[in-house]
């Protein structure tokens, strides 16, 4: 059974940086392929990132060249870095496991000065 959990979140002023991270319990981290996505109030979830088990990467086109997406095999962690923070960017970010569906608590991120 995958767990994930999700941390990093915050408050942070527009042009400002943050870095999510999302620990994955149970076997086979390194075989999975992960997603962040995001919400806000009265909208479905939106893809962000996601990230092979080659390392390959992919990203919304809305966050492409502010957001990083990254692995730690050996810590079975997931990262998001997020720089050049804009108030639209506000949202909770959930962490999710591709083939088994599960998701994350989520993570509240807001972006206001």
């Amino acid at each position: 059974q995958v767990q994930l959990v999700e941390s990093g979140g915050g408050l942070v002023q527009p042009g400002g940086s943050l870095r999510l991270s999302c620990v994955v319990s149970g076997s086979g981290f390194s075989t999975r392929i992960m997603n962040w996505y995001r919400q806000t109030p009265g909208k479905q979830r939106e893809l962000v990132a996601l990230i092979t088990t080659g390392g390959n990467t992919n990203y919304a086109d809305s966050v492409k060249g502010r957001f990083t997406i990254s692995r730690d095999n050996a810590k079975n962690t997931v990262y998001l870095q997020m720089n050049s923070l804009k108030p639209e960017d506000t949202a909770v970010y959930y962490c999710r496991e591709y083939l088994t569906g599960t998701w994350g608590q989520g993570t509240q991120v807001t972006v206001s000065s």
